[in-house]
């Protein structure tokens, strides 16, 4: 085991370990001072007021339009909201619509001002994992996206990946009381770390098979959630937000034809705005939600 660990060590990071501490004695060990470090998306001393945006794919047009809907100023370039409320965005900000560059950079700006926060969807995942070097396969509007980045040059791709590979799986809010993941996540998942709990915030719940359609089946977790938490997500896309239990789901397809749809919070009232255009043939019919309500 020792011998496995020296060779192996100089690989932590890649295998996400973000500290190591290196000991060399027993001595060490006693006197090692210990300090709890709370997770990246352990934001419970936020209490909002929230606006947690759904899955923008690229679609910077209704970006704007909603953010000016829901009473932003975006005079600047920029985007902030003068009654100080927080922009959240649930993550797939890349891909399948005409300027997700343009996205990129508006909501990079919102989190660097302060003025945003943000958890990485699926599509962000895998632009980060293509920019990194790594094999895959660039399709549903990757190719458009690494194509913009590429014209933008290696700056700006660098920026987007540091962006990304900073981004926390999850966002605990206001006490606890909110939980925003891309996919969704059950309650003993809440802001705890580890792979299965990444990888369910980020695909779903999910067991690798696929429909008749090639898409992978996912199974809906929100209709067993009974935690205290609000959850928020988006990942996967509906005519009208869904709401399930003490769950809501923001992804309204606009990237497909739909709406681009926020959730203000603590209100827990929704905004819609519709798209501009149909940039991307949907696979199916964006089911209508049953049993709404709060919205």
């Amino acid at each position: 085991q020792v011998a496995e660990l020296r060779r192996t060590r100089r690989g932590l990071h890649a295998e996400g370990f973000r500290n190591e501490q290196l000991l060399f004695s027993d001595e060490q060990a006693r006197t090692l001072p210990l300090r709890r470090t709370l997770l990246r998306g352990d934001r419970r001393d936020l209490t909002g007021p929230f606006d947690v945006i759904g899955d923008v794919h690229g679609c910077l047009p209704e970006l704007r339009d909603l953010l000016r809907d829901l009473g932003y100023d975006l005079s600047g370039g920029g985007a902030r909201h003068p009654q100080g409320r927080t922009a959240v965005f649930v993550g797939d900000l890349v891909d399948r619509g005409p300027d997700s560059l343009g996205v990129l950079k508006l909501v990079m700006g919102m989190v660097a001002d302060g003025a945003a926060l943000c958890v990485p969807g699926n599509h962000d995942e895998k632009l980060c994992r293509a920019l990194a070097g790594k094999a895959v396969k660039a399709m549903h509007g990757l190719d458009v996206t690494l194509a913009q980045l590429e014209q933008a040059g290696p700056d700006v791709q660098a920026q987007v990946r540091a962006f990304i590979e900073m981004l926390p799986t999850q966002l605990v809010l206001d006490g606890g009381a909110l939980i925003v993941a891309h996919a969704g996540l059950p309650a003993h998942y809440h802001g705890r770390g580890g792979g299965r709990v990444r990888s369910f915030a980020l695909y779903g719940d999910v067991n690798g098979q696929r429909d008749e359609l090639g898409l992978p089946i996912r199974r809906d977790w929100a209709a067993d959630y009974h935690g205290a938490a609000l959850v928020v997500y988006g990942h996967t896309p509906h005519a009208a937000p869904r709401w399930k239990g003490h769950t809501v789901n923001v992804d309204t397809g606009c990237a497909f034809g739909g709406y681009l749809s926020a959730l203000r919070y603590p209100e827990r009232t929704t905004l819609s705005v519709p798209a501009r255009a149909v940039y991307a043939p949907p696979p199916r019919p964006l089911p209508v939600p049953e049993g709404e309500s709060g919205s």
